[in-house]
């Protein structure tokens, strides 16, 4: 072997031996997310498609963090979609069966890809026949219009868990925005009698109890009534981030000692304490471009998306990264373990996620980021949907 040659393959070596190990790990981890169960227990894909006027089975690259194709993509197993409604609608029942219909709508036109998923049995034949599964969490108690009659009929029609209540209180239960901002004003805080009696049927029919939104009064109230798991089904660390919406450590032993999952909220106002004031000062410039979509009946969450949407350059310069979403994570299985944390993104529900998780297709990144950050292939799978699928198994009916 002549010397240009000698060298030529003692170079071609070396670039084996740089290259190999990042190659054999990105494969490592593209197979454990494809292989693993993964779920995600909150989308507002529902929502955002009344308001941007889509459907799952279109391709909405640019338009939504979500569709069927990137679903797929993304190796999404189980998707919860939110059925939700904001205080201002004034039938916030038949809103919800509004969106249940169009849940079963893409689910009829697409029976090759998509099932609906009642039950753990139903997770698992959807997880074997390669097809979506599809859930519905309610989320706020509003929408039940304070009738049981209601909570029963929407569990009939496949809902699965309900978020005691959104931002806003409802007769029965307290909000954690308005136990932090109107206290004062509050007819009371926690539980009433009829919200208990929430809570107590939802343990009867099998429907989990979410605790995301929730005021602290609500959250003890419900755990101290609670025979089954909760999860809180989209939010982060109050220690980390201070937003009313983040969990304290308190709150998240008493979800551990339960039994119960935390699914982390992809909102980077929930994740970085920075953010909403960096957001404030960017709707300052652009007031009157969200004011215009609210003037045209568009629900307020969804301008702000909408306007935020238009510009992702200044969105990226503004956004955390994937790092501060795993510091999250770490911080919640170091205080009570690896069984008590999954992902609950609330994609096309936010109008700000880390930088680099744009949509549904990014989820691998995230089994990326926890290989290199030490988790073993059994944690990855617990977090990715294992954990979600034991308290399902778990609130089932005997």
């Amino acid at each position: 072997m002549n010397a240009r040659a000698l060298f030529s393959a003692i170079g071609m070596a070396t670039l084996f031996l740089v290259h190999t190990p990042s190659c054999i790990h990105a494969q490592t981890a593209s197979r454990l997310h494809r292989n693993a169960i993964l779920v995600d227990t909150h989308n507002d894909f529902p929502s955002a498609s009344i308001e941007k006027s889509a459907a799952l089975d279109q391709d909405l690259k640019g338009k939504t963090h979500t569709d069927l194709q990137r679903l797929n993509q993304g190796g999404v197993d189980i998707q919860v979609f939110s059925i939700f409604c904001g205080p201002e609608q004034l039938k916030p029942y038949a809103w919800a069966n509004r969106e249940i219909d169009s849940v079963q709508a893409w689910a009829a036109r697409n029976p090759a890809r998509i099932l609906l998923v009642n039950n753990s049995a139903d997770l698992q034949k959807a997880v074997r026949e390669k097809k979506l599964g599809a859930m519905m969490g309610v989320e706020g108690g509003h929408m039940i219009e304070d009738r049981l009659e209601n909570l029963e009929a929407l569990y009939k029609r496949g809902v699965r868990y309900m978020t005691l209540t959104w931002n806003n209180s409802t007769s029965w239960a307290s909000s954690a925005w308005d136990e932090e901002l109107h206290r004062d004003s509050l007819p009371h805080a926690g539980l009433n009698d009829f919200g208990k009696s929430v809570v107590r049927r939802m343990n009867e029919l099998g429907m989990i109890i979410d605790v995301s939104h929730v005021g602290e009064k609500t959250f003890w109230d419900a755990m101290a009534i609670t025979t089954k798991p909760v999860i809180a089904s989209h939010s982060c660390v109050k220690k980390i981030c201070p937003h009313r919406r983040n969990l304290t450590d308190d709150q998240i032993k008493a979800i551990g000692k339960n039994g119960g999952v935390i699914h982390l909220n992809f909102y980077a106002g929930f994740l970085d304490s920075s953010f909403e004031r960096k957001r404030d000062a960017f709707f300052a410039q652009h007031k009157a471009e969200a004011d215009s979509l609210i003037a045209q009946k568009i629900q307020p969450d969804y301008a702000a998306m909408m306007v935020l949407e238009k510009y992702p350059e200044q969105m990226a310069a503004i956004t955390p990264s994937i790092d501060v979403l795993l510091d999250h994570l770490d911080y919640i299985v170091r205080l009570v373990g690896v069984d008590h944390v999954g992902m609950g993104s609330d994609f096309d529900g936010i109008e700000a996620p880390p930088h680099g998780l744009n949509g549904v297709e990014d989820f691998p990144k995230i089994t990326d980021a926890l290989r290199q950050r030490g988790y073993s292939k059994k944690q990855i799978r617990k977090i990715l949907g294992g954990n979600f699928v034991r308290v399902l198994k778990a609130n089932e009916k005997s």
